[in-house]
This record gives C-alpha cells, structure tokens and sequence, in this order.
C-alpha cells in the first residue's frame, strides 16, 4: 500500500490543527504557509475530513478549521480511509494459494493495525529520539 500525497497531507493538516487545539480556528492558509504546502491543494482535502466529521469548519473574518473530535479519539487510520480508501496493500484472492493467502491478510491485518492504533494525539506530540548523532572520521 503507498500513501498518497491526499493522505500523507491530510496527516500534516489534522496535525496541525490537534496541535493547535484550543486556540480557536485555524486557517489552511496559515497549515499550507507552514508547511510549504499548497492552500488550494489543501482545500480540496479538507472537504472530505469535514464531511467525515473529523473537522468542523467555523465562517467569518477570524474562521478557518477546528478538530471535530477529540484528537484522542482520532487514529491514523480514520484519517487514511477517508482520503485513500479502504487499506488494503494487496488484494487478497479467494483462488490463491492458502499460504499466499494467509500472509495477504497478515501484512493487511498488521497495516491495519498500526493505523488504528496510532491516534492523531500521538501523531501531535510525537516526541522522537532526536536527531541521530553524526559521526566524523578523520582520514
């Protein structure tokens, strides 16, 4: 399965707001400006999360877009379904081999998996490891 750029931009766009959650509505000029993102790519990606309920959009001179939900609430995987489809990185046939068969859905149970445990609270305050340490070699 590859992640399109719909999905992984509709990540960075509810990122953004789950971090800004509280603070009121936040414009998709200000998401695409920070991110180095196209605002009317970005328009076409909110419709869809909004429909889905995951985002609510406020009018007037101060709107733009809050999280409909709790970001606890909201996994990876809502998120991916909605822009990209169902998640399925290989079609599974019933006239294949058992064991082909089997490790089909395997690898489509443990995508799935990941994605609906990852929530859009833990995507927000991702704290890493940091940047890897760099070695220098002296010749």
């Amino acid at each position: 399965m590859k992640i399109s750029t719909k999905g992984r931009y509709g990540l960075t766009i509810m990122m953004a707001l789950a971090k800004k959650h509280g603070e009121g509505p936040i414009a998709l000029k200000l998401i695409a400006k920070e991110h180095s993102l196209s605002e009317h790519y970005l328009e076409q990606l909110i419709s869809p999360l909004r429909n889905a309920g995951l985002v609510k959009s406020i009018r007037g001179a101060y709107g733009g877009y809050v999280l409909a939900k709790d970001a606890k609430t909201i996994t990876a995987g809502d998120i991916i379904r909605v822009l990209e489809g169902p998640i399925s990185p290989v079609e599974v046939m019933e006239d294949e081999e058992p064991a082909k068969r089997d490790l089909w859905i395997k690898i489509r149970d443990a995508v799935k998996n990941v994605l609906d445990n990852t929530t859009l609270y833990d995507l927000a305050n991702y704290q890493g490891e940091g940047e890897q340490d760099s070695y220098m070699f002296y010749i």
